[in-house]
């Protein structure tokens, strides 16, 4: 119990000190000091990797899920937003491991609060109270001795030790340093200069500030969403006003003139919805870049070459690797072009067009906002378009394996030493004396037989003999 005490408070005060918190914007509205349910997941996870000698192969991020329910549940942290009026009177709410789900601390403290007294608690007496937390506590310790099943080491709980020694360009670093490593040893990358160049790419028409989502269009709030009636609004339109927030004044002016201002008849919000889907269409086929780089060629081909193959896991690792690698304002605005696009493309949703099914539609329509290279086939790019989409609420998530090679990295950078000693990556194997003699001898025999069969062939003339042995 006492293990399991320091480890939850040990992973409390990690979330503290290590989930991003800042404002970001979720259905049109804005939000102070809160994270991404994604982020808090990879706190989690990471720490855990590092505390309780676990590896990738011992942990998933379910489990990370389950210990962030656990903290939710102990209003450590609690949903923003609509989820927060929505689940407000119910008595559980469900953690969400997503980049667009938000969470906020209920306070500044590391320790847990106790549940918040409520009307049911009133008539209980405090023998069923006592009861109650104990059966809570335990539930939580059950939790976290079950992640422990496989750690061949004591855990290593520091809870008061600061974590953040290293400069955040340090981290930075180091984190971009091993998502290369890893993504090297997935797919064959012959030159990594345009991988540096093109991770740094940013687009500073979109934002004021990289680091932060505060979208500069006023008339987005003044004019689209007052002539747009909200409590109609559907998974389809929010997904595509959402994709607005990146687009020049001038195409949310033309939206809010075209947009109808009823909404009382189902046909309206398929008026909505075509519009809102041909300007989309009409923003990204006028612009002269795609998403992704063109110059990350050699990245996009070993993708695809590993969903060729069937390496679907592999190919959402390294998908994940090099989103990683964009800047952030591009990766945000991919991230909300692929969740639109999968939504359209949904077969019961609205007709983009009579002849063709919507799928088809997108695909055909859209892959070349994505991505756009006269190396790659046309199929081929449809392929890593349709891969992405379909993936799209997993690829923006941060590999386990990642996480585990950032952690000991860190922790090795933290404790002095020598973080080259060990890279964590594995491009060759030690052999002992005897093996290495074994080898060498076989190495001669076949070359003597290589030599052997060369001189033999009366096909190849002597002055070619001469000069192959």
């Amino acid at each position: 119990p006492f293990q399991a005490t320091q480890l939850w408070n040990s992973i409390i005060h990690a979330l503290h000190s290590q989930v991003e918190i800042k404002r970001r914007r979720q259905h049109l509205k804005t939000y102070k000091n809160c994270f991404t349910g994604s982020n808090a997941v990879d706190v989690v996870l990471s720490h855990l990797m590092q505390s309780m000698y676990l590896s990738c192969n011992d942990i998933s991020r379910l489990k990370g899920v389950r210990v962030c329910q656990a903290l939710m549940d102990h209003k450590v942290f609690e949903p923003v937003g609509a989820k927060l009026y929505l689940f407000r009177n119910e008595k559980e709410t469900e953690f969400e491991d997503t980049n667009t789900s938000l969470y906020k601390f209920v306070n500044s403290s590391f320790t847990p609060r106790l549940p918040r007294k409520n009307k049911d608690n009133e008539s209980l007496s405090p023998e069923q109270i006592c009861k109650q937390k104990t059966k809570r506590r335990s539930k939580v310790e059950e939790l976290l001795q079950s992640i422990n099943v496989h750690a061949s080491l004591p855990p290593k709980i520091t809870v008061n030790e600061p974590t953040h020694r290293l400069s955040k360009r340090v981290i930075e670093d180091v984190w971009k340093q091993q998502t290369l490593l890893r993504l090297l040893q997935l797919i064959d990358v012959p030159l990594l200069e345009d991988v540096l160049v093109s991770s740094v790419k940013t687009k500073p028409d979109c934002f004021g500030k990289e680091e932060d989502l505060i979208i500069s269009n006023t008339f987005l709030d003044r004019e689209v969403t007052c002539s747009l009636n909200l409590p109609e609004l559907d998974k389809w339109l929010y997904a595509a006003i959402e994709c607005l927030e990146y687009f020049p004044d001038q195409f949310i002016v033309m939206v809010s003139q075209q947009l109808p201002q009823s909404t009382n008849k189902p046909s309206s919000l398929n008026t909505y919805k075509k519009i809102l889907f041909d300007i989309i269409i009409k923003y990204y086929s006028q612009k002269k870049d795609s998403l992704l780089a063109t110059q990350d060629l050699d990245i996009h081909s070993g993708i695809i070459e590993l969903i060729e193959k069937g390496k679907t896991d592999q190919a959402l690792e390294a998908s994940q690797l090099y989103l990683k690698l964009l800047a952030p304002n591009i990766r945000e605005e991919l991230h909300r072009l692929l969740t639109f696009i999968a939504i359209a493309s949904e077969s019961e949703g609205y007709k983009l067009q009579k002849q063709f099914d919507n799928r088809s539609v997108i695909i055909k329509t859209c892959t070349k906002f994505i991505l756009q290279n006269k190396t790659l086939s046309k199929p081929q790019a449809e392929l890593l378009t349709r891969f992405l989409m379909d993936n799209h609420s997993e690829l923006f998530k941060t590999p386990l394996t990642l996480l585990e090679l950032t952690g000991r990295r860190l922790e090795s950078l933290l404790e002095g030493q020598d973080p080259d000693i060990d890279s964590g990556f594995t491009f060759c194997q030690r052999v002992t004396t005897k093996e290495y003699e074994d080898q060498k001898q076989q190495t001669k025999q076949y070359l003597l037989a290589l030599v052997q069969e060369i001189d033999n062939d009366p096909a190849i003339p002597l002055k070619q003999k001469k000069k192959l042995i």
